[in-house]
């Protein structure tokens, strides 16, 4: 018998949700920083074993839009909810859930198996979680309530064994050595946003995309050049620094860790333009991947 399924995660911004996948996927897949956003599209993660396949899904925190981009964002959530097997909703020991109220409307609606995970249990006390675990029992009834801490690597394997017992009997979707859907590009542009997301303050992070102009696979090297697109004249010059030292550390630290991933030496170029508002223009969007039909 061959188990397999569309494993969706989903929840508020900050419960943990990157975390909690790379964890379960064993690689680093989604960029994880403290900043809320950090996660904007769904990136998959698939795990395949010799009777099973799990196919994960990290998708951006619940928010209410304020512009098209998070729009986008949040149709990658709503389409979350449709294409799901199994339901992983995330959250932790301190959130307050009244802004997703719609979302778990949604999912106690859909019939769709659904494990209510609560993350960050080091963070609290056996009588909390308690109280925690008997809340969450009478908002998703039918929901199995699993804690863990996923940055401490705690129950992670129950919660694995928990999502294979819900899978549906099916054959695999991709070859058994897939590890994501996504491409070295994508990968490459998110790991120059986590380190815009770690070294600058404020609206920074949030008004730059990152695009890959150009990515050449050599033997012993990858050459990839990369434009960061930021809102305002104002945002390029807080983004380069004096004299580009700034632009220079965000290089280094991505190349690093590009290196680190690919397993072999990269050479990375990176660009800074101006794109007038681009988190509302819907050109620019699709040209970025939100646009979803």
């Amino acid at each position: 018998m061959h188990k397999s399924g569309f494993v969706n995660i989903i929840g508020n911004p900050n419960v943990g949700k990157s975390t909690l996948m790379n964890q379960l996927v064993g690689e680093k897949l989604s960029i994880i920083t403290s900043k809320a956003q950090t996660t904007r599209h769904r990136i998959m993660g698939i795990v395949s074993g010799d009777d099973f396949q799990i196919v994960y899904s990290d998708t951006p925190g619940i928010l209410k839009p304020s512009y098209k981009l998070q729009e986008s964002m949040m149709k990658f959530v709503t389409g979350a909810l449709v294409d799901a097997d199994v339901i992983l909703y995330v959250t932790d020991t301190v959130e307050q859930s009244d802004r997703s109220a719609d979302i778990i409307e949604n999912i106690r609606r859909s019939g769709i198996p659904t494990i209510v995970v609560i993350n960050k249990i080091d963070l609290t006390t056996p009588e909390v979680l308690e109280m925690l675990v008997e809340k969450w029992h009478a908002q998703l009834p039918d929901a199995v309530v699993v804690p863990v801490s996923a940055k401490e690597s705690f129950n992670i394997e129950g919660l694995f064994k928990t999502i294979l017992e819900r899978l549906p009997e099916g054959p695999a979707f991709y070859p058994k050595d897939t590890l994501t859907d996504k491409t070295l590009r994508f990968f490459a542009s998110e790991i120059i946003r986590e380190k815009i997301l770690r070294m600058y303050d404020k609206e920074i992070p949030y008004c730059c995309q990152i695009e890959i102009e150009s990515y050449k696979e050599e033997p012993t090297i990858d050459r990839i050049a990369a434009t960061i697109y930021v809102s305002r004249d104002s945002q390029k010059g807080i983004l380069i620094g004096h004299k580009g030292e700034k632009l220079k550390r965000v290089g280094q630290a991505a190349r690093e860790d590009m290196e680190r991933f690919l397993d072999k030496k990269v050479f990375l170029q990176l660009f800074v333009k101006v794109s007038d508002d681009w988190r509302n223009d819907e050109r620019r969007l699709r040209q970025f991947g939100y646009e979803q039909e």
